[in-house]
């Protein structure tokens, strides 16, 4: 039977936790779930309180990608691969840290929706695949931008030409794994992770991601303009001279609040 709530979503101090919940296909996304999916990003990047994002799946896989057994009907494929496309940019795009906990499967375009995450923390069970061409198609979910990016051109034409299954060693030998760790630790070394990103100031870290990301295809001097003006943000915050003032009088860390200090 169908899960009712394909995707679930918490929030508990500032770690919004996204699952997503059909375990019955190792978490497979059917055309709803795209949609809620979809929904649940939007609400995650208004949300004022979440400081770090996890996602994961439910019932010992991450996500099998598309469900393309339930994908033929009668809608022209244009405007639902708009769709998983503004997913892949809607998640990619969120200012805080996102980190994708992965055990079991992450094939297709569960694979690449891992990588679109800023880290990624996986168990030593986990597999990855860019299974596309084993079904006929192309790579998407961004794949094609993010995966030479992060394992360079020619592993990416292996991975993406060859569909292979590899392992969790071998993905993190090829920078798609940030951090590798046994099943029975997954769970402690993501809530640790999120716990440090959580408590770092949200406007600087919102900031460092869109350079790092911007970063790769900026000139050198576009970069440093850019990186000038996240700076005169991060002075108009609260949270710069609390960090400032803490340094100089070697006391610890402050709360960074986000808060705009201005007006």
């Amino acid at each position: 039977m169908e899960n009712e709530e394909s995707v679930l979503f918490s929030v508990e101090d500032g770690i919004a936790r996204i699952t997503l919940n059909r375990p019955e296909r190792k978490n497979a996304i059917d055309e709803s779930m795209w949609r809620s999916l979809a929904a649940v990003l939007a609400d995650v990047r208004n949300h004022p309180g979440i400081r770090v994002v996890v996602l994961s799946g439910a019932g010992g896989d991450f996500c099998a990608g598309a469900d393309v057994a339930k994908s033929a009907h009668a809608e022209h494929p244009v405007p639902r691969l708009r769709r998983i496309g503004d997913v892949a940019l809607a998640l990619f795009e969120l200012p805080m840290p996102v980190i994708a906990k992965v055990d079991g499967v992450a094939a297709g375009a569960g694979c690449n929706m891992a990588l679109a995450c800023d880290f990624v923390i996986a168990s030593t069970r986990s597999r990855f695949t860019e299974i596309f061409t084993r079904r006929g198609l192309s790579i998407d979910f961004g794949g094609s931008w993010l995966l030479p990016r992060i394992a360079g051109m020619q592993q990416a034409k292996r991975l993406a030409f060859l569909a292979e299954v590899i392992d969790a060693e071998e993905a993190y030998r090829l920078g798609l794994v940030t951090w590798l760790t046994p099943q029975d630790e997954l769970d402690g070394l993501v809530t640790s992770t999120a716990q440090r990103l959580a408590a770092l100031p949200p406007i600087a870290l919102a900031q460092t991601k869109r350079l790092l990301n911007d970063g790769a295809g900026s000139s050198l001097r576009d970069a440093i303009g850019n990186e000038s003006a996240a700076q005169a943000v991060n002075f108009a915050t609260e949270d710069a001279p609390a960090a400032f003032r803490a340094f100089l009088e070697k006391t610890d860390p402050p709360t960074y609040s986000g808060r705009w200090a201005l007006g």
